[in-house]
C-alpha cells in the first residue's frame, strides 16, 4: 500500500478553515441537468463532506440567490433522491430554515407573531414523518425540530415540493390546490407564509 492511499477505517481529518474566493461562480458552472440522479446526490454529498472536513467548499457558502438558481434547476427525480438519504436531506433541511431566517423581511413581519409546524413525507419521525416548528416573533425567525407551541398552521408536504416553494420553481397556493401540499390551520396565512420572507425570485 503507497503511502498515498489512506487505510480502511482511517477517519478523515479537518482541515484549517480556508476561504473560497468564488463559490458562487463555481456553483454557477455546474449544470444539474446534466447530472443523473445518482450523480447529483454524489455532488451534494461531496459538498457536504468538503464542508465538514473545513475546506470552506459547502452549501452554506453559497449565496441564496445562487443557491435557488442551482435547486430551482434540478429535476423532481434528483430530488427525490436527494431526500431519500438519511443524513443529506438533514443537511438540505438546515440550510433551507437557516437562509429563511436570514431572508425574514423585517418591513413585513416586524409585529408577526406565529408558529408554524411542518411535516415532511419520507422521514423516521413519528407517523413517518420529519417535524420541524419555525416561529416568527419579534422580528426573528428560528426554527427547531422540537416542537414549543401550538401552532397558526400545520403543513405536510413531500420534501421536493417544499424545496420548489423555497426556491421558487412553485407556489404555495398551487401546490395547496393541487392537492401537493396540506394544511390544517390558518389557511390564508399559509397561502401568504412566504411573503413574509425576501426570497430570491428565479
Amino acid at each position: 500500500m503507497t503511502g498515498s492511499r489512506r487505510r480502511r477505517g482511517e477517519k478523515w481529518h479537518r482541515l484549517e478553515p480556508t476561504a473560497v474566493v468564488d463559490l458562487d461562480g463555481f456553483a454557477a458552472t455546474i449544470d444539474p441537468t446534466r447530472l443523473d440522479p445518482d450523480q447529483f446526490v454524489q455532488l451534494i454529498a461531496t459538498l457536504d463532506m468538503l464542508g465538514t472536513a473545513g475546506t470552506g467548499i459547502e452549501l452554506a457558502g453559497m449565496s441564496t440567490e445562487t443557491f435557488a438558481h442551482f435547486f430551482a434547476r434540478t429535476s423532481t427525480d434528483q430530488l427525490e433522491a436527494l431526500m431519500a438519504h438519511p443524513r443529506l436531506r438533514h443537511v438540505v433541511f438546515d440550510e433551507v430554515f437557516r437562509r429563511m431566517s436570514a431572508h425574514l423581511d423585517l418591513t413585513k413581519a416586524a409585529d408577526l407573531r406565529a408558529v408554524v409546524h411542518w411535516r415532511f413525507t419520507g422521514g423516521s419521525g413519528e407517523g413517518g414523518y420529519d417535524r420541524f416548528e419555525t416561529v416568527i416573533a419579534r422580528g426573528t425567525c428560528t426554527t427547531a425540530d422540537i416542537p414549543t407551541a401550538d401552532p397558526r398552521v400545520t403543513i405536510t408536504a413531500d420534501p421536493p415540493d417544499f424545496l420548489r416553494a423555497v426556491t421558487g420553481g412553485a407556489t404555495l397556493p398551487k401546490l395547496f390546490i393541487s392537492g401537493k401540499v396540506k394544511v390544517r390551520g390558518d389557511i390564508a396565512f399559509a397561502a401568504t407564509l412566504t411573503n413574509y420572507f425576501d426570497l430570491p425570485q428565479v
